[in-house]
């Protein structure tokens, strides 16, 4: 299931990006296709953002 990125940061928290990181990683049983592996990667540009965002917000 591809994902949007969210052009104006992530609407979502990271704990919720962490899990569908984690869940794709189940799904995948350890070995990313090229499209997961995209996929992957997005989630964890988003979780960088979304922890960010959460730091300064905290600060």
């Amino acid at each position: 299931m591809p994902l949007t990125p969210h052009p104006h940061g992530s609407v979502r928290s990271s704990a919720e990006l962490n899990e569908r990181i984690r869940g794709l990683w189940l799904r995948a049983g350890g070995r990313l296709s090229a499209e997961q592996r995209r996929e992957y990667e997005r989630l964890v540009t988003e979780w960088a953002e979304a922890v960010r965002t959460e730091v300064v917000q905290a600060a």
